[in-house]
């Protein structure tokens, strides 16, 4: 006897799917539909609420699977709500396509009496107006709701769920995150929920930090991923005389790959991916994090970023600047270790410094150090201290703090490391700035502007970041980046670079949710270098004029 309470059993005989073809046929689950099947059973078995988070690659049959698993528990079970999210229109409305054919192909014994069909919902009551009728035979009383995501505020709120899809999760609209808190909260925790997250990859994002958290154990979603190279499908006879690349050789070796499967791989190169070998990586990935490094539209390239990023030493020191004011002038610097502080310093050199004795500084170096300030919102102060001699990341300052305090650990780093050259962003607040020319710091990054007082081109300390100079300044810091990648080592940086990508109108910025504070100040940092000398000091050398002594004797500077 068929047991329809079996989620499995109930999808294998009685529902049906259409093909690519167009054709009917029942609804058989493939290998990677049983392993998310597995993983889901698993967790039931446990007491657990069942939560997967699914990463795809191409034609996997994980929405498919999902959709039926859904119809399989509203079409079965009472009082069961269940909601289905997209990415786009076509896409919701094809999903609950599925759903109208599951029902519509139910043997008639098993359709539960439906009250309502339209484009986005099937509800299973009793469609009677009878009152007396309906209270002695409500039906289910379940539903099923397809919507799109970041098509209205609030979706998901003020609703119960039992069961949750969210589809192409990655490729969602507005701010994802709050729109996924608000649905999770939807879904009790209770043993027999559901929750399922699916999606492709779209570089690295909100959909690739659940990922990570997933497996890493730090939250109660588990993780599947099945590559191409799981699908049985993908095979082709090996033409006589192939032979295979020492790349193929080693991919093999390293995935435990046949030769008619790399015989489909190097087909579908040349077939289905225009010859492109990273096109075939991005549509057809063999591991997670070929998925995310080949997907999304960064500014950097993200598999150099990676690797960047796992081969980043761990800075020498981590803390804050201590010092003594006396309400005009800072004194007696000094290097205070703190697991919490503020401040990362790489590749301490030298003798100890004549400013902050705790720190070792090279006296001969030239650096620059450039930063950006907090705006609206939740925004970090940051600094890049760069050796000009190379442009390698040397200082990281990252806090979220007043402007004061920010005002004058910049003050302290660029002292202790040689009175570096400073550029601050100077557009939401000109306070960093005014506060450093008051505490006569002594080498400042000036640009030229125009004067209405002299009706001449004058000079002005401090970055302005506008519609001329970002894109010069991020063009500058890609360079950089492709040219010389083993100068950028901090983790936090790579971090942002890896979330900096070009929106949907090609502007280049983090994605929403993240931070790009220190990638502005590292680009920053580079656009300054040209106003620092790139030799280092030689003994008999004297320091350079201080900046401001010298653009004070010029009738057209002014501070900002």
């Amino acid at each position: 006897m068929i047991d329809i309470r079996d989620s499995r059993t109930y999808i294998e005989h009685f529902l049906q799917i259409r093909t690519k073809s167009g054709r009917v046929q029942p609804f058989i689950l493939n290998p990677a539909q049983i392993k998310l099947d597995d993983a889901l059973r698993a967790q039931d078995a446990a007491g657990k609420p069942m939560r997967a988070l699914v990463l795809k690659a191409r034609q996997l049959g994980f929405s498919t699977y999902t959709e039926g698993l859904i119809f399989s528990r509203a079409a079965t079970q009472e009082q069961h709500p269940a909601m289905i999210l997209a990415h786009l229109d076509t896409s919701t409305a094809a999903l609950f396509s599925m759903e109208r054919l599951f029902y519509d192909r139910l043997p008639p014994p098993l359709r539960p009496m439906l009250k309502k069909s339209n484009d986005t919902e099937l509800l299973f009551e009793n469609p009677t107006r009878s009152q007396k009728e309906k209270d002695r035979n409500p039906g289910l009383q379940s539903s099923i709701v397809c919507n799109t995501a970041g098509a209205g505020h609030g979706i998901g709120r003020g609703t119960m769920l039992r069961s949750l899809h969210c589809s192409e999760f990655a490729f969602w609209r507005g701010n994802k995150a709050d729109t996924l808190t608000g649905l999770l909260q939807a879904v009790p925790g209770d043993k027999g929920t559901l929750v399922v997250i699916e999606s492709t990859a779209n570089g690295f994002e909100e959909f690739e930090k659940l990922w990570e958290a997933a497996v890493k154990g730090e939250n109660d979603f588990a993780a599947i991923f099945c590559g191409w190279q799981e699908n049985a499908e993908y095979r082709k006879p090996v033409p006589p005389g192939t032979v295979w690349t020492e790349k193929e050789l080693e991919m093999k070796a390293r995935l435990g790959l046949d030769d008619e499967q790399l015989a489909w791989r190097r087909w579908c190169i040349q077939n289905n991916c225009h010859g492109d070998e990273r096109m075939f990586r991005q549509e057809y990935p063999a591991t997670p994090d070929e998925a995310f490094l080949t997907t999304g539209t960064g500014v950097f390239d993200n598999e150099i970023v990676m690797a960047r990023k796992q081969a980043a030493p761990a800075p020498e020191r981590i803390g804050r600047f201590a010092y003594d004011y006396d309400g005009e002038r800072i004194t007696r610097i000094r290097w205070v270790d703190d697991a919490f502080g503020w401040i990362k310093i790489y590749g301490q050199t030298g003798s100890r410094g004549d400013v902050s004795p705790d720190i070792d500084v090279d006296w001969r170096i030239p650096y620059v150090l450039g930063g950006d300030t907090a705006g609206e919102g939740s925004d970090f102060f940051t600094g890049q201290l760069l050796d000009n001699t190379t442009g390698a990341q040397k200082a990281v300052l990252r806090m979220q703090t007043d402007e004061i305090e920010y005002t004058r650990q910049m003050y302290c780093l660029g002292m202790t490391f040689n009175k570096a050259l400073m550029g601050i962003e100077c557009n939401f607040t000109t306070y960093p700035q005014r506060e450093l020319e008051r505490l006569d710091y002594p080498n400042f990054y000036w640009r030229e502007r125009y004067d209405t007082n002299t009706n001449a081109m004058g000079r002005a300390f401090g970055f302005r970041t506008d519609g001329k100079t970002r894109p010069v300044i991020i063009s500058g810091l890609k360079d950089a980046f492709h040219d010389h990648p083993e100068s950028f080592i901090d983790r936090d940086t790579l971090g942002e670079m890896l979330t900096f990508i070009r929106n949907d109108a090609g502007r280049p910025e983090a994605v929403q949710g993240e931070h790009d504070d220190l990638v502005m100040a590292l680009a920053i940092a580079h656009e300054i270098r040209k106003q620092q000398r790139v030799t280092p000091l030689e003994e008999a050398e004297e320091p350079r004029p201080r900046l401001k002594d010298q653009f004070r004797k010029n009738k057209n500077w002014r501070r900002i």
